[in-house]
């Protein structure tokens, strides 16, 4: 039986038009890098686990990929490791369809259900992994349902239809106990001690400290590479996706952030991708503001809940920062905070007055009105630089400026792009003090962006400048030596390989979206001349191999 091609879920085949639109956003962020002064580096797809392990925080460590170790470290309970494994897979795949069916039949019970969830599987091997662990899952239901006598074991699923995958890692954990799995590990890096990197930036941190000898300070470096993280996939959400990042290790310079501004403007502009906001905050500000309402043990709390106004609105904030501990007495005095609008430099005498209690604080918008006076004066081609005091992306990751690009008020898109600066890096891996700042670009977003205004050039899904008409094996080897002359001019140029109809032919340039094609039949031979038709306007005309080649250029 023929296996069903398919690929993993959240990775993405992309077809020739789709890489020709991304490879030109790829060029044109590395062309604007490159001006810039930035140098290129790569770094391995996986990293060793410890590398990457504890540095992105508890969600963000179960996202990492781990690679399993070669090797026969399971002995007699290889089998059941793999099919454990596979179980766990199975479940992050299929999440949201076994909720759904829990939800679709309410009115039956558990066996039933899971019968019916195990009946919508691919495969006859997926079900019996399926069987096999719903054997364990149903058993833990039970024992939930005992701590709930007053409810039948239906009502009971009924009522709790909201449990979370932390309860399946429960479920998957006791699987592996039930075959007694663990006791054949000695450590963990028994297992893996290798993983898939879940972003650039700690491997550049592994990279400058490795290298620090070699690196001449301060380091600009660019890198567009593809990242992993074993996440749900949903829309605008992957598994596999690239990331483009410049950073600079290595200077405190402001100069740096007034730098990063123009490199985001440069590259929208050259993208043709006018109106984008570059929004800027400062994370001394937010520790400022924390400090005046005395909620400094509540920074996170705070900010969290401040980072939602555009979304839940303002009385909604008030009721998630009382409910997280901040006094009413604090709250009224971020009033001003609710309503903040207008210029950037409005905005900055309002934080002022705020923060005028606050050293950390003041230093901040200090930073902040540096890099607007030095906007100012330099200009931007086509974006806008806003102050945005409720900005906090990675709040425990970057020490000073944050930056976050929004799209186009007419595109419905979050954000295309984003950064800040970091003052320890490299401190994780023990080279203390090295200061950096660094942007990214939302390269899947930025994608789908250009595609709803329309704004990728049409030349660059072209596939060929021109397709020479095969009438036979003379003409195909008298086309091949013009199509050399072709190739050596620049062009792109190629010979349809079988003496098909002519209709095929001229269908399959049509298909393809080629601008011109070339007849050579014995006549043009004679007479060492080529006939070329222009496939938009239906026009052809014998020229010479030197016309052609003047022509199609």
């Amino acid at each position: 039986m023929a296996q069903k091609p398919s690929i993993p879920k959240g990775t993405r085949d992309f077809n020739p038009e789709e890489v020709a639109k991304r490879n030109y956003i790829f060029n044109t962020i590395r062309g604007v890098f490159q001006t810039f002064g930035f140098q290129p580096i790569e770094t391995p797809s996986f990293e060793n686990s410890e590398t990457l392990m504890g540095k992105y925080g508890d969600e963000g460590d179960r996202l990492i990929f781990k690679i399993l170790n070669s090797g026969d470290y399971f002995k007699d309970v290889r089998n059941d490791v793999f099919n454990t494994n596979n179980i766990s897979v199975i479940f992050f795949d299929i999440y949201d369809d076994l909720i759904e069916t829990l939800r679709n039949n309410k009115g039956l019970d558990f066996d039933s259900v899971l019968e019916i969830f195990i009946n919508k599987t691919i495969s006859e091997e997926e079900k019996n992994y399926l069987n096999r662990f719903f054997s364990i899952f149903k058993k833990t239901i039970i024992s939930f349902s005992e701590e709930n006598a007053n409810l039948p074991e239906s009502e009971f699923l009924k009522n709790n239809l909201d449990f979370r995958r932390e309860l399946f890692a429960a479920f998957f954990e006791r699987y592996i106990n039930d075959f007694q799995l663990l006791s054949s590990v000695k450590s963990a890096s028994d297992i893996s001690e290798k993983a898939l990197r879940y972003d650039l930036t700690v491997p550049f941190a592994r990279y400058v400290v490795q290298h620090q000898n070699e690196i001449e300070f301060p380091f600009k470096r660019y890198q567009m590479q593809p990242v992993w993280r074993a996440d749900r996939p949903q829309k605008g959400r992957f598994r596999e996706f690239y990331q483009c990042d410049a950073d600079v290790v290595g200077s405190q310079s402001l100069w740096q952030e007034v730098e990063f501004i123009q490199l985001y403007d440069a590259v929208f502009s050259a993208l043709k991708l006018e109106g984008v906001t570059i929004k800027i905050n400062n994370r001394k500000i937010l520790s400022g503001i924390a400090e005046v309402i005395g909620a400094q043990d509540k920074l996170i709390d705070f900010t969290v809940a401040l980072d939602k106004l555009d979304k839940i609105g303002e009385e909604k904030v008030k009721e998630e920062m009382l409910s997280k501990g901040i006094s009413e007495v604090g709250i009224s005095t971020l009033q001003p905070l609710f309503i903040l609008t207008g210029s950037f430099e409005s905005q900055i005498k309002t934080l002022k007055t705020i923060l005028s209690s606050s050293n950390e604080g003041l230093k901040g918008i200090e930073e902040l009105e540096f890099i607007n006076t030095a906007i100012t004066a330099l200009g931007l081609q086509t974006a806008t630089l806003q102050l945005d005091v409720t900005l906090a992306r990675g709040l425990n990751y970057y020490t000073g400026a944050i930056f976050e690009v929004a799209a186009p008020k007419t595109v419905q898109m979050g954000s295309i792009g984003g950064g800040g600066r970091y003052d320890d890096l490299t401190g994780i891996f023990g080279l203390k003090d090295v200061s950096g700042v660094g942007i990214s670009f939302g390269l899947d977003r930025i994608y789908l962006v250009l595609e709803e205004l329309g704004l990728f050039p049409e030349t660059i899904t072209k596939s060929m400048d021109v397709l020479f008409i095969n009438f036979g094996d003379k003409e195909a080897l008298f086309s091949l030596k013009a199509i050399k002359k072709l190739r050596e001019n620049g062009l792109q140029a190629e010979l349809y390989p079988d003496a098909a109809k002519m209709k095929k032919q001229m269908m399959h340039a049509n298909k393809r979206h080629i601008p011109y094609v070339v007849l050579v039949g014995e006549q043009e031979m004679n007479s060492n001349t080529y006939t070329l038709k222009n496939m938009n306007t239906g026009t052809q005309e014998t020229v010479s191999l030197e016309v052609l080649i003047h022509q199609i250029k």
